[in-house]
């Protein structure tokens, strides 16, 4: 994700190669800056005190300087994170993410990012009022501020007490942003961090009203994308809100989730007949919707030839599909907002 460092950087007489890399990684790996495994470069603590210094100068060349100094050793090696943070980097380093400049904004927010692979370390960031500096990063700053901004917060909210307090930071709406506009390596590092924070009902609310369905069915209607499998484990934590199930039914899903259980992937396959499953449990419009759209011949192939659990829940769904309507839920039936009737 070094896209704008030059390739042979030098820095207090130390040389970190190249360090160009636009690495994808699979969902559950938004884990700093990729960096080469071979390479290892530890720094001693008089080294790493003067950098910290450094990070408070007047001069904002200086703080450029120790900043990507700063991120690049924490990146690079695990001892130098705790070193680092030890040394007192981390209030001086969130004051950096506010900075107008975005250079150093940038280098601010990556430095955080690849300290926070310690868990002491990102417990000392919260502490320290990491969070809402993120935020801004992430509605404010450039490419690469805005991805690592989301791989920080994804680290946090690993921490349970800690999803709430960023949902509530306001983080949810520039995540669903970045998932809409951002590169590839942008919708991967935004629809890792709502995944993770989508545990938390407030915050499938928060992203719910942010029009994250939208921007997931249209992602999951395009195969082009890569992010079918991504997108469909977000919506499968959504539709556990009636909010998010009717989101989905207005946003024109069904039709894209039919499809998918026609010509997805077994891993696909298997996450689009949850959320179909969710979606029919409580409600008849919905089952009727589901049936019209021709989902019984995919789902009985399914249900013969997917994994073990696959099968189970088409068959589960079949059944639904299939069950008559009875005289009695004539008048009750659901409702298009995914109210549940008593079918």
């Amino acid at each position: 994700m070094d896209t704008e460092i030059q390739s042979n950087y030098s820095y207090l007489q130390r040389s970190f190669g190249s360090l160009n890399s636009n690495k994808s990684t699979p969902f559950s790996d938004c884990s700093g800056e990729y960096s080469p495994a071979s390479f290892s470069d530890t720094s001693d603590e008089s080294v790493i005190d003067h950098l910290v210094s450094s990070l408070q100068s007047v001069s904002i060349d200086e703080q450029k300087q120790a900043a990507m100094e700063l991120r690049l050793l924490a990146k690079h090696n695990s001892d130098n994170r705790i070193k680092i943070a030890r040394a007192g980097a981390i209030k001086p380093l969130v004051s950096l993410i506010l900075s107008s400049d975005s250079q150093l904004q940038e280098h601010g927010v990556t430095a955080i990012l690849n300290l926070s692979l310690c868990d002491e370390n990102a417990k000392l960031m919260t502490s320290s009022g990491v969070i809402s500096p993120l935020v801004k990063a992430l509605r404010y700053g450039n490419q690469i501020a805005k991805e690592n901004a989301a791989c920080a917060l994804l680290r946090l909210s690993q921490f349970e007490d800690n999803r709430n307090v960023i949902g509530r930071s306001g983080a949810i709406e520039p995540l669903v942003k970045l998932l809409e506009t951002g590169n590839i390596r942008g919708k991967k590092d935004a629809c890792t961090a709502l995944y993770s924070l989508c545990s938390v009902k407030e915050n499938r609310i928060r992203a719910v009203e942010a029009g994250i369905v939208k921007v997931l069915v249209e992602l999951m209607a395009d195969f082009g994308s890569n992010m079918v499998d991504k997108c469909g484990f977000v919506m499968s934590l959504l539709v556990m809100e009636v909010e998010g199930r009717a989101a989905v039914v207005e946003e024109g899903g069904i039709p894209v989730l039919v499809e998918i259980i026609e010509v997805g992937s077994q891993r696909q396959k298997e996450i689009v007949v949850a959320i179909l499953l969710v979606l029919c449990e409580g409600s008849l419009v919905h089952r009727r919707m589901v049936a019209r759209e021709g989902a019984i011949p995919p789902l009985i192939e399914l249900s013969q030839c997917g994994t073990t659990r696959a099968r189970h829940k088409a068959e589960t769904l079949i059944e639904l599909l299939r069950r008559p309507r009875s005289a009695n839920t004539s008048s009750t039936s659901t409702s298009s907002d995914g109210s549940p009737g008593r079918d």
